[in-house]
């Protein structure tokens, strides 16, 4: 559900951005649905006609916002990566069988073999 509405949302954040800049500016700057449309239609009906999906995308945006943000605070997750959940089972540690099974001991340091020649002094 939170996938269908989270597509729904960012293809009206783009069209509502493309919108709006198609918009003619106080400026001038940005606006490029003004004039160029000469025999479609006159410059004050593309301004009301604009203005109007502006309203109506920007109102979809909001409404599609407040649903993600429900959808989201009413999900049964953890809070944080670290927090476990008290009712996941916790994982049996099996014996592996390569494993030794105890310790082994050091062995004792090894006596130095006595020289078989006496030493030069």
């Amino acid at each position: 559900m939170i996938t269908v509405v989270l597509s729904i949302h960012l293809i009206l954040a783009i069209t509502l951005v493309c919108v709006v800049l198609l918009q003619k500016s106080e400026g001038g700057a940005l606006g490029m649905g003004g004039g160029g449309m000469a025999g479609f239609m006159s410059g004050r009906s593309t301004a009301n006609l604009l203005t109007r999906t502006t309203a109506i995308l920007a109102a979809l945006f909001f409404a599609t916002s407040i649903l993600l943000a429900y959808l989201a605070a009413t999900q049964r997750a953890p809070r944080s990566i670290i927090d476990v959940p008290a009712s996941a089972p916790q994982e049996q540690q099996l014996p592996n069988p390569t494993a030794p099974a105890a310790p082994v001991a050091p062995a004792p340091p090894v006596q130095p073999a006595a020289p078989s020649a006496p030493l030069a002094k």
